[in-house]
C-alpha cells in the first residue's frame, strides 16, 4: 500500500485517519485520526454518525484515551506518532480517484459542483493533467457538510509551480472567483487556527494575507496542498534519523524558499541567532508537515521562529540541525520588520 500526504485511511473499527507526510515505516502508515464513530457527532455517512477531531493535541488525547494501540514511539523520527498497521486498514481513499468520480457523476451537490469547477479552472489555467489533481478533506470520505471547505491537491513539482503561478494571477483578476482572504476573513481563520497555533493577530495577518494556496472560491473557503510525486521522493524510511535536542526560539534569514508551497514545506536559513534554547549549530532549515506553515516567508526575509530543534543524521553526510514546526501550540514563524 502506497500512501502519501492528502490520502485518508479507514480502519476496521470505523476510525478515519488523514495520512501525514511521504515517508512511512514498513507495513505501517503515519496518519492522524480525523473522524471517529460517535452517536452524538455532527457528521453522518450512510446512517452512521461521526465526530470530527481537528486540533492536533485533541487528536493525541483521543488516541491516548481510546486507541492507544496506534500510538508508537518511532525510533527514526524519535517522537510519539500515530502509526496504523496496514492489516488494520479497511479502505484507502485517494484524492485523484475521488475527483475522477466527480467528473463522471451525473448529479452533484453544490459543494461537489464547486470543487469540480475549481479543479477545472486550475487544470485549464495551469495546463496540468487530470491525473495530477485530486480532492481531499472531508469530501473524500463522504463526511462533508454543505458548508465544508474545498480541499484540492496537486501532485508533482512542476505541476505545483504551474498551479501556484496561475493562482497568483487568478487572485488578482477581477472576474476570477478565486480571491485572497480579506482582513475580516482572516479574523475567522485566526480564531480557528489559534486553538492549535498561537501568535499575535497582526503577525498572523502579515503572513496569511500574502498566501494564495488558501482563500475563497466564490463564497467557500479553499486550501490547496502541493505534494511531491512518487518519483520525486528520494528519502526512504530509516535512511535519515531525527533526534530532538530541545525547544528553541531563533532569529534567521531565509536563503531559499522554493519549497515553501509543498507539504511538507522546507525553508533554508542562515544568519541564525538562538534567542532561547540549546545553542547548537549549524541550524540550516525550518520544516513543517502542516499546511498552515506553507508560504510563510520568502527568500531574503528575516523570521522569528519557535519550535522543536532536531539533529538530522543522514547516512554518509555531515549532520546538521533543523527547526520542526507544528507539533506544539506554541510553535510559530513570524516575519520580522528588520534583521
Amino acid at each position: 500500500m502506497k500512501t502519501r500526504e492528502g490520502d485518508f485511511i479507514e480502519t476496521f473499527e470505523g476510525n478515519i485517519f488523514d495520512v501525514k507526510g511521504l515517508i512511512h515505516p514498513p507495513s505501517k502508515v503515519i496518519a492522524f485520526i480525523r473522524f471517529t464513530l460517535d452517536p452524538k457527532g455532527d457528521r453522518k455517512r450512510e446512517g452512521v454518525t461521526y465526530s470530527k477531531v481537528y486540533p492536533l493535541h485533541e487528536r493525541y488525547e483521543l488516541l491516548r484515551e481510546r486507541f492507544p494501540q496506534y500510538l508508537v514511539y518511532d525510533l527514526v523520527f524519535n517522537e510519539w506518532l500515530c502509526e496504523v498497521p496496514i492489516e488494520k486498514i479497511k479502505c484507502h481513499y485517494k484524492p485523484v480517484d475521488y475527483l475522477r468520480k466527480l467528473r463522471h457523476k451525473r448529479q452533484l451537490t453544490q459543494l461537489e459542483t464547486a470543487a469540480l469547477h475549481f479543479a477545472e479552472l486550475l487544470k485549464k489555467n495551469a495546463n496540468v493533467s487530470w491525473s495530477k489533481l485530486g480532492v481531499s478533506g472531508s469530501m473524500l470520505v463522504g463526511l462533508h457538510t454543505p458548508k465544508s471547505d474545498i480541499d484540492l491537491i496537486v501532485y508533482g513539482t512542476q505541476n505545483c509551480f504551474k498551479v501556484y503561478d496561475s493562482l497568483k494571477t487568478l487572485v488578482n483578476d477581477r472576474d476570477s472567483p478565486i480571491k485572497s482572504y480579506r482582513r475580516v476573513e482572516l479574523r475567522h481563520l485566526f480564531d480557528f487556527r489559534s486553538k492549535d497555533t498561537s501568535m499575535p493577530f497582526e503577525d498572523f495577518v502579515r503572513t496569511e494575507s500574502r498566501k494564495v494556496l488558501q482563500g475563497k472560491f466564490g463564497s467557500r473557503d479553499y486550501f490547496i496542498r502541493c505534494v511531491k510525486d512518487w518519483n520525486e521522493i528520494n528519502e526512504q524510511y530509516g535512511t535519515v534519523h531525527y533526534q530532538p535536542v530541545g525547544y528553541a526560539q531563533i532569529k534567521a534569514r531565509v536563503t531559499d524558499g522554493t519549497q515553501m508551497i509543498f507539504t511538507p514545506c522546507h525553508y533554508q536559513i542562515d544568519n541564525v541567532e538562538v534567542v532561547e534554547g540549546p545553542k547548537v549549530e549549524p541550524i540550516q532549515e525550518i520544516v513543517s508537515f502542516r499546511g498552515r506553515f506553507c508560504e510563510q516567508t520568502r527568500k531574503g526575509e528575516f523570521v522569528m521562529v519557535q519550535g522543536k530543534i532536531e539533529r538530522v543524521q543522514r547516512e554518509g553526510k555531515q549532520e546538521f540541525f533543523r527547526v520542526l514546526l507544528g507539533n506544539n501550540v506554541s510553535d510559530y514563524m513570524i516575519l520580522m520588520n528588520k534583521a
